[in-house]
């Protein structure tokens, strides 16, 4: 029992800064999305939540045990079964994300190709009012989502008893020593950092 509440290492570094980076990029982008005067900071956060999810997709193929989408994306039956658990007040204890919480991640991340792609043609005068409405109803329908899933971050914090935002920021849960990451990778995320404020950069010195 002691080891089940020993703290490990579940989030790396690179998980965690991709996560913030995009609530900072998408709350943003949808706040600026009227302006006129913010079109600027709107475009540019938008591009970066493309490049956000871009790196995420390759982390999710070759990052760490939890940030791999072979850990975590499961079948309709076992997100079936979890909310199920929820509903029931016993939710299934996972060390990384849990059923219903993979379905939402996959959700932000199509919705985010959608919205960057939409934008990137209205941007370039391309498409025309059809993809003006895709793009402000995928934005939306993200909002939408987003809101979802931290009402379901609020539940399951409570019922699991961790505080699963802090974890989010700590990369620290609860569990046995042997389900721990070993390394944070954190130059990785440097890296990732270093070339969004870059890219903010470029884009505030080519500003007309």
């Amino acid at each position: 029992m002691n080891d089940l509440k020993t703290k490990i290492l579940v989030w790396d570094a690179p998980v965690r800064v991709f996560h913030w980076l995009m609530v900072l990029s998408f709350f943003g982008a949808y706040l600026t999305a009227e302006s006129e005067r913010w079109r600027l900071a709107h475009v540019t956060l938008g591009y970066t939540m493309g490049g956000l999810v871009a790196f995420r997709i390759i982390w999710g193929m070759i990052g760490t045990r939890y940030a791999r989408f072979s850990n975590f994306i499961r079948g309709p039956a076992a997100v079936v079964r979890y909310v199920k658990s929820l509903l029931k007040g016993q939710p299934e204890h996972t060390i990384g994300h849990n059923p219903a919480g993979a379905v939402a991640i996959v959700l932000l991340m199509v919705l985010s190709v959608l919205i960057v792609a939409s934008g990137w043609a209205i941007f370039n005068e391309i498409g025309g009012n059809l993809l003006s409405e895709l793009h402000e109803v995928t934005g939306n329908l993200m909002l939408l989502v987003v809101g979802v899933h931290v009402a379901g971050v609020a539940v399951s914090s409570w019922l699991h008893r961790e505080n699963l935002v802090r974890a989010m920021v700590t990369g620290e849960k609860e569990g046995a020593p042997v389900d721990g990451i070993r390394w944070t990778w954190w130059p990785v995320a440097i890296m990732m950092g270093v070339a969004v404020l870059g890219f903010w950069w470029l884009q505030i010195q080519s500003a007309p």
